[in-house]
């Protein structure tokens, strides 16, 4: 049976550090607020497009990997705040790296993108249709967000990771998942001003309004993450005792607390990052998995579970063999330009714009990047 094995991994988290004293400045609330709701202290804000944050990562698992561009039969970008639509962003990513025999395509389940990116690559290697898979998680949330919306500004950054994924012999990447969906609930997440409903309707994109009913998203998350976690252990014959780290959807402290709990792992197992990036969505899960690695966290032939959640609301939990190597066979010199404005500068701006063009529909249509 051929596997699909994860031989290479890289991440790109924008420099620029948006601290809870920062949010404080314009909204009301303060650090201890936030990290006894959250476990939140700082997040990202990303200067540069998320297809700038993608190549990058990409580079650094293609030069750990020791696998070149030319190679890539596969492109996967997962993420909820691509930066086009027509053309997709894999593309782009495709172009800059001079991946020229790859396939591109993005997908977007919310923050289970990476995820369900990994298992459309791993679907797809097992079934002889792909050798080699470049598998990303991107977002760049900080141009949408409402930041004068205390229940989600205080909530998400900006980051990317990739990983590299190639068949092999050996029973090495994705043993098994749980993907599911709890849509009856898809209205407690949405984003006004993303799409196409939006289009000719008075909103311009990215001057977004959230709804985001937090207790039953809690609610549901913690259920649907567990009984996914639960589920593959089962169908992969497995116990909690034999998982030897658990790197989840990095969403909230307290909803990665009460799964971890309830499935019966202890939270020494979990790598966490919320306190320094926050919730990145489709980013969360691959740069926690690349400073595990980096922190010597992940041992060689480890058992992985990566349970997520998303808007939708999707929900699924991996099972992942890791192999033997820990270490990059490569690293890769690319790296972003430094940013010009402080993060706390760039949010500003943000709501500088949204406030002119409610103010003045004309001067609408101008991008966050395109200020920078």
């Amino acid at each position: 049976m051929t596997h699909a094995a994860i031989t290479g991994w890289g991440k790109c988290m924008p420099s620029a550090v948006l601290t809870n004293a920062d949010l404080s400045t314009f909204l009301d609330t303060n650090d201890e607020w936030i990290v006894s709701r959250t476990g939140m202290k700082e997040r990202r804000v990303s200067h540069v497009s998320a297809i700038e944050m993608a190549v990058v990562a990409s580079k650094q698992a293609l030069a750990c990997a020791g696998v070149d561009a030319a190679d890539v039969d596969l492109i996967v970008y997962g993420s909820c705040s691509s930066d086009e639509l027509v053309p997709n962003s894999a593309s782009g990513v495709q172009t800059a790296l001079g991946a020229t025999r790859a396939a591109s395509m993005d997908v977007n389940t919310a923050c289970t993108s990476f995820l369900y990116s990994l298992s459309t690559a791993t679907a797809m290697i097992r079934t002889g249709v792909v050798k080699t898979a470049l598998v990303i998680g991107v977002e760049i949330i900080s141009p949408f967000m409402d930041w004068d919306n205390r229940n989600v500004a205080v909530l998400f950054g900006d980051g990317c990771a990739a990983v590299v994924v190639q068949a092999s012999d050996k029973e090495e990447g994705v043993l098994g998942e749980q993907l599911g969906c709890l849509a009856d609930a898809r209205q407690t997440l949405r984003v006004r001003g993303m799409g196409t409903a939006y289009t000719n309707r008075g909103v311009t994109s990215g001057d977004t309004e959230w709804d985001f009913d937090g207790p039953e998203i809690f609610k549901r998350a913690v259920n649907g993450m567990v009984q996914a976690s639960q589920a593959v252990m089962k169908k992969c014959g497995v116990t909690p005792d034999d998982i030897d780290l658990v790197v989840p959807h990095q969403a909230n402290l307290r909803i990665i607390e009460a799964v971890v709990n309830r499935s019966g792992v202890p939270m020494d197992k979990v790598m966490l990052t919320v306190e320094r990036y926050g919730n990145m969505s489709a980013a969360t899960v691959p740069v926690a998995l690349a400073e595990a690695l980096e922190e010597g966290r992940m041992k060689p032939g480890a058992l992985v579970l990566l349970p997520a959640f998303g808007a939708g609301l999707t929900v699924c939990a991996h099972l992942v063999r890791w192999g033997d190597r820990v270490t990059p066979l490569g690293v890769s010199d690319a790296a972003l330009s430094k940013p010009k404005k402080s993060a706390l500068e760039m949010v500003q701006d943000i709501r500088a714009r949204k406030s002119r063009d409610a103010s003045h529909p004309g001067l609408q249509g101008v991008t966050f990047i395109e200020q920078m």
